[in-house]
């Protein structure tokens, strides 16, 4: 899947506001670093747009939320507005600005009853980038941070991220307490509590710069590729009121795993699993098909046989079950026996289904069909005849006060 990251400016946006990106066909590495105002961006097609937040923009917050506030899942309708006001109230001590101008986002997965990080930016500004995408055409199907703490306490996750240039270079520090962003000087690096075993991480112009106030080696980390590391985290700020609804947020999640299924180079192999499955199912299918249908031409030709042998009068056999029925019928009349659609067998068969039937007023028989005519409908030896004449090939039902029963053609 195609993924356009797109890095959102500090200011407010503009039709002439130049926005920094990079496109990535698999999500994990840069196919090209583009710089545009938003209309301008390349969205081939199936592009899916990350809009990512810088880290100057963001605050970090570790609450631990009253017991319960999380629970039966994070943004259950009717629970958003209920969580919304739980960190409203708990933030509102630690905040300069009025918590109904930010935005907030609570960490993804978070644990029951455990600490979770909670980021927050300006509303207004988060919003009109947002609406400024869509207006442009590229609406953003998530939202991350360009850097996250990492989740609980895990200090041994701490990295230090230099980046900027070495006129104008900065320090984003990444730990337990949040992400720190702060001017790089040897003032900054002696008093912050940074871990001895921190990564550090560079971009290509200040590498050196890092190098000499850490005395370490410092990672090259170029922008793109930090942008392409937090599209790949499970962040995702559109909460509360950015929340879309369930059956929204369905849809858009399994068409991206169906786009990315598609087209992902790390899913090729599955693909081509996917496709040798297919054609081996539709060859054994094939197979057996092919197998039913040889056995029931022989069965039809044993049966067609049968009755071409069985009387050899026959020459074209159209429906052979019906027409050895027939014949047979028509040797039973030239021999003089009964054949069971006879009006004696008939009558036999009725009178031994249901003995205690008293005698009918008429009795009528034409084309194989009889018809005992002036009967009780409600006389208990008719209860279920015709359930006792169906194993012997007859069928009867009940029409008024007369009984019409008739010989069953069997396939």
């Amino acid at each position: 899947m195609t993924l356009l990251i797109v890095t959102l400016s500090q200011a407010l946006p503009t039709a002439a506001t130049l926005c920094a990106g990079v496109l990535s066909n698999d999500g994990r590495t840069a196919l090209q670093s583009v710089e545009a105002p938003l209309a301008l961006l390349p969205t081939p097609s199936g592009t899916e747009i990350v809009a990512v937040v810088p880290a100057s923009r963001l605050s970090w917050h570790r609450l631990a939320l009253p017991r319960g506030a999380l629970k039966g899942g994070l943004f259950q309708e009717g629970s958003t507005g209920r969580l919304r006001a739980v960190l409203d109230g708990l933030l509102e001590d630690r905040l300069l600005d009025d918590t109904s101008q930010l935005h907030f986002a609570i960490e993804p997965q978070p644990l029951l009853n455990e600490p979770v990080w909670v980021a927050a930016c300006d509303r207004a500004w988060l919003h009109a980038w947002l609406e400024a995408l869509t207006q442009a055409g590229r609406p953003a199907a998530r939202i991350v941070p360009e850097l996250a703490p990492p989740p609980g306490d895990a200090a041994g996750s701490a990295s230090l991220h230099v980046i900027g240039t070495p006129d104008h270079a900065q320090l984003m520090l990444v730990g337990a307490d949040g992400v720190t962003l702060l001017p790089l000087s040897v003032a900054t690096v002696a008093l912050i509590a940074w871990p001895e075993e921190a990564v550090v991480l560079a971009e290509p112009a200040v590498a050196a710069l890092a190098e000499h106030f850490f005395n370490r080696s410092a990672t090259l980390q170029t922008a793109p590729e930090r942008w392409l590391a937090a599209a790949q985290s499970g962040w995702d700020m559109a909460q509360f009121d950015l929340l879309y609804n369930r059956s929204t947020r369905t849809r858009k999640h399994l068409s991206a795993l169906v786009s990315s299924f598609f087209r992902a180079p790390r899913w090729r192999a599955a693909r081509w699993a996917t496709v040798a499955l297919v054609v081996v199912n539709l060859a054994g299918l094939q197979a057996w098909a092919w197998r039913e249908r040889s056995a029931l031409a022989a069965q039809r030709a044993a049966i067609q046989g049968t009755l071409i042998a069985t009387f050899p009068d026959v020459r074209v056999v159209v429906d052979a079950p019906v027409q050895m029925a027939r014949a047979l019928a028509d040797l039973q009349r030239r021999n003089g026996a009964a054949s069971t659609a006879d009006l004696e067998t008939m009558l036999a068969q009725f009178q031994a289904a249901a003995p205690d039937t008293p005698a009918p007023a008429a009795i009528e028989y034409v084309a194989g069909e009889l018809r005992l005519k002036g009967l009780d409908p409600a006389a208990s030896a008719l209860t279920g005849v015709s359930s006792r004449l169906q194993p012997q090939g007859y069928s009867a039902r009940l029409e008024a006060d007369t009984l019409v029963m008739k010989e069953e053609r069997r396939p």
